[in-house]
């Protein structure tokens, strides 16, 4: 098939045509980005350039602003050395006041909850049977000590008879015997009559110890045996002790303190641990560590004069073990802890906060021992650390 050459001629020169019109459109698309990049470039350049004419500098990043923070100063003072415990209130004494003999309650000689001293009346158990049955213990007494008397009489006759050889000495011998046997009657007598009267005075219930009653057991006209039902329990509340629990790693101190003869106080609190209730002082140890908890039980005794300690009561107890005397002492807000361990932000005197490293001693009542680190008189940042960084720039206000 044959193509005529002017037709050909004509088919490339629509193609060139074309071609050429899509470099032109690509070569002004890429003109019209670049424009867009450079044009607000030029812009800035014009306007830093107009400002400097006109003797105008570009903003600067202000400085930070100090951050204002409360500081306090280090003192120097004593520091008691505390220990702190959850105690139980114990009494020394818990009476179980309950009859010795059998018989009907005929008289009740206290009121519930009443403060009684030993020897107090408390109860009568009817004493008419026991007073019968000493009378008749005392009665066979008399009747054996005469026969008892008259056969020591026998027995002088026997022995003059048998010197002057009226009698065999078997007779004074029998006669002899049967004296013993008067005197283990009377013997026996004797102790059946103080039995009595002992039964007897038990009729008459009386405060083995003092201190509180509590709620009556069992009531007026009630028939009680020996060893049974308790009438009311008695407890005693002056002196009244304290046991608390401390840690094994502690007991080496307060042992030697012991040992050397010191009397260590101890001060008992609320379950608030605010308002102090009573104050004595350690009275002993117990002798072997509780293996479940690693602790060893204290006991405190206290005098109790206002009864505020009430047995089984759970208050906070602190054990005085020593005093620190004239140590760096600073507000327990200003003790910081980081990976390293506790630190203050202490105060130069261009008033920038440097984080530095101290040892702490103990705490009480809101202040904390420093046993290195720090010195009286320097100043440190107590409120408003949480915002520092070290060597920040800061606004104390003293507090």
């Amino acid at each position: 098939m044959s193509v005529d050459p002017a037709a050909g001629a004509a088919l490339r020169t629509e193609d060139e045509a074309s071609s050429a019109d899509v470099d032109g459109f690509s070569r002004r698309r890429r003109l019209a980005r670049k424009l867009a990049i450079m044009l607000p470039i030029a812009i800035g350049f014009a306007w830093v350039a107009s400002m400097s004419s006109n003797g105008v500098q570009p903003a600067r990043e202000a400085a930070p602003a100090p951050v204002p923070v409360g500081a306090a100063s280090a003192t120097k003072g004593d520091v008691r050395v505390t220990l702190a415990a959850l105690g139980t209130v114990k009494p020394l004494a818990t009476v179980s006041v309950k009859t010795q003999i059998s018989g009907r309650l005929t008289q009740i000689g206290f009121e519930e909850g009443q403060m009684v001293k030993e020897g107090d009346f408390l109860a009568e158990i009817d004493p008419r049977p026991y007073r019968h049955a000493l009378r008749q213990a005392q009665g066979q007494l008399m009747r054996d000590r005469a026969l008892l008397e008259n056969a020591r009489l026998d027995r002088e006759r026997y022995q003059r008879l048998v010197k002057q050889s009226s009698i065999s000495r078997q007779q004074l011998d029998t006669q002899e015997s049967l004296v013993r046997q008067y005197e283990g009657v009377v013997e026996i007598d004797e102790g059946n009559v103080a039995n009595a009267a002992l039964n007897l005075e038990y009729c008459r219930i009386a405060a083995p110890v003092s201190g509180r009653v509590g709620l009556r057991q069992v009531d007026l006209g009630n028939y009680v045996q020996a060893g049974g039902e308790s009438i009311v329990v008695l407890t005693k509340l002056q002196p009244i002790t304290v046991v608390f629990p401390l840690a094994e790693d502690h007991l080496p101190e307060v042992l030697k303190r012991v040992e050397a003869g010191g009397k260590l106080a101890v001060a008992v609190y609320d379950r608030s641990g605010r308002k102090l209730i009573a104050e004595g002082a350690l009275a002993s140890v117990d002798s072997q560590v509780d293996p479940a908890t690693g602790t060893v039980k204290f006991k405190a005794q206290l005098d109790n004069r206002d009864s505020s300690l009430f047995p089984n009561q759970f208050v906070n107890v602190r054990l005085l073990v020593d005093t620190l005397r004239d140590v760096t002492i600073i507000p327990s807000e200003g003790v910081q802890y980081g990976p390293n361990g506790a630190f203050a932000f202490v105060l130069s005197e261009d008033d920038r906060a440097i984080a530095r490293p101290i040892e702490l001693g103990p705490a009480e009542k809101g202040t904390t021992a420093v046993l290195s680190g720090l010195e009286p008189g320097e100043r440190l940042v107590i409120a408003g650390s949480d915002r520092l960084r070290d060597g920040a720039k800061v606004k104390a206000i003293e507090k």
